[in-house]
């Protein structure tokens, strides 16, 4: 009896002592990952993470989807003239897939008061070349001249893209706008200068691609 009491009492503390060994050494693996935790995380806030997918993020491959806006300053090379003849603005706002883009442009041909010169135009644009944050852009537009009895106009244009950070780019842009119905000057060729916002959230896919893709080939 006294030899059963004894191997049960052995067989207790056995069994006391595999389970406290491995008590400790799961409590040992967790300490670790929590001070790890605690020092990546200080004062236990998280850290942000490029994760967060808007709702318009492809998923079927790996484009930067976003909206944008432009100014565009251009400036007529074969307008006769002062500036307010030649001096054309304008403001674009679409959305860019990828290397293409689809917007819509609203502006003035030229701001001399006399002229009836306010369009709206539709502008797909394709990036034809990129080399990591310089880039080629081709555009072939379509729109409207208000009040014009033929107020038809289209543009054919390409500009220089450098883009200066994920969210803001300036270009050079050279183009001609042709206007039907003109018989004196069918067409007019610009020079200028464009700034463009990107509207891209703040640790998003969308701007972790955008950003892969500028430093992709340097």
């Amino acid at each position: 009896m006294y030899n059963d009491k004894q191997f049960m009492k052995q067989l207790f503390i056995l069994i006391l002592s595999l389970f406290s060994i491995t008590v400790y050494a799961q409590n040992s693996s967790i300490i670790p990952t929590i001070g790890k935790a605690i020092i990546a995380h200080p004062g236990n806030k998280p850290m942000h993470k490029d994760s967060v997918t808007e709702s318009d993020t492809s998923k079927e491959n790996k484009e930067p989807r976003y909206y944008y806006l432009s100014v565009n300053t251009n400036v007529f090379v074969n307008t006769r003239g002062g500036f307010s003849k030649r001096f054309s603005p304008a403001i674009e706002f679409g959305r860019t897939y990828g290397i293409f883009d689809i917007g819509v442009a609203t502006g003035f041909a030229n701001m001399s008061s006399t002229d009836t010169t306010h369009y709206l135009e539709f502008r797909p644009t394709i990036n034809i070349f990129s080399k990591g944050r310089f880039a080629e852009a081709l555009c072939l537009g379509g729109g409207y001249v208000f009040g014009a009895k033929q107020g038809l106009m289209t543009e054919i244009c390409n500009s220089i893209n450098f883009n200066i950070s994920e969210n803001v780019a300036v270009a050079v842009t050279q183009g001609y706008i042709f206007f039907d119905g003109t018989n004196d000057n069918p067409s007019t060729q610009y020079m200028g200068f464009a700034f463009t916002y990107n509207f891209l959230k703040s640790h998003s896919v969308n701007k972790q691609r955008k950003k892969k893709a500028l430093v992709n080939d340097n």
